[in-house]
């Protein structure tokens, strides 16, 4: 008799969750599937097209497991840093199991079972927490600015107007393209205006990296670029003439001592001058790594003010 209610008791249970499933999966039509799950490359280019990007490849995503890096390092982390309303700087926990960003970061992916789970986790416009009140308002980019966005200013001098650098990874950090793009994040007493790409590009980061196809390896999209400039512009040279700026600034740190020849700050305390030329050089070459791109003028107008420092 005992037996028999054990075996009663465990069927009713087994009903009951077959019941649940059941009415589950009947709000799931399969023609909501279909909308995704069918015989095109919808998926599947994305992915691949993902697996090839710096987004899915590498080992940064480890990085996740610090609580310092989750939010941005680690894809999991990140939908559940948007999800929270956190920042980057606000995330207490490191993920256990990160993972590289993927589908599930950056999209809706089975919330509705339909083509809307391709909307993005977020568009709100981004504080960048290291400049006070400042904000990036960039349409479908601001779920790119959450985490590329510098995560410290340059210190202000000290006493004897000196600066110290103070790590090998002294700098904004990475991925500060949403600071470049708006004029700011560089160091000395340099002004910058937001960019013609942050003004006049709907979407900002996602109209130039995504495109109309829906590119997701990330580089730039040569179509984006037409929509608004002219065959005649010779874009490829204005990059050549940053790139040698760029290169005579890394030339100059070196003899100055302020770089070592693998490309890593040389910890020390330096004039506030010497050090904001340091700082500028990697923001623009190292992390921002646009060649003048994201915002020209300012590129320009940083890279000068640096070279003139030093000379």
């Amino acid at each position: 008799m005992q037996k028999r209610t054990r075996f009663m008791g465990a069927a009713l249970a087994l009903a009951v969750l077959l019941v649940g499933t059941s009415s589950l999966f009947a709000q799931v039509q399969v023609t909501d599937c279909m909308a995704c799950h069918n015989d095109t490359t919808v998926i599947t280019e994305k992915q691949t097209a993902m697996s090839e990007s710096v987004h899915g490849t590498g080992e940064a995503y480890v990085r996740g497991t610090s609580a310092g890096c989750a939010g941005c390092h680690s894809g999991g982390a990140f939908s559940a840093m948007v999800a929270a309303g956190l920042t980057p700087n606000t995330v207490e926990a490191g993920d256990p199991n990160p993972t590289r960003q993927s589908c599930r970061a950056c999209h809706q992916v089975h919330t509705s079972y339909t083509e809307a789970d391709w909307a993005l986790e977020t568009t709100a416009a981004v504080n960048l927490y290291a400049f006070g009140e400042l904000t990036y308002d960039g349409g479908k980019g601001n779920l790119c600015a959450n985490c590329h966005q510098p995560r410290r200013a340059i210190a202000e001098p000290d006493a004897d107007g000196n600066i110290a650098v103070t790590s090998t990874h002294w700098g904004p950090h990475h991925g500060p393209q949403s600071a470049m793009l708006l004029g700011t994040g560089g160091a000395g007493d340099v002004a910058g205006v937001p960019s013609f790409h942050y003004r006049l590009v709907g979407d900002t980061c996602v109209t130039c990296h995504i495109g109309a196809d829906s590119s997701h390896t990330f580089e730039a999209v040569s179509s984006s670029c037409d929509e608004c400039h002219a065959p005649e512009e010779d874009l490829e040279s204005v990059q050549a003439e940053i790139a040698a700026q760029i290169a005579e600034l890394g030339d100059l740190l070196v003899a100055k001592g302020l770089l070592d020849e693998a490309g890593h700050p040389v910890v020390g305390v330096y004039p506030a001058a010497e050090a904001s030329a340091l700082w500028n050089y990697i923001f623009i070459s190292i992390e921002d790594g646009s060649l003048g791109a994201h915002n020209t003028p300012y590129t320009r107008a940083l890279l000068n003010a640096s070279i003139a420092a030093l000379q």
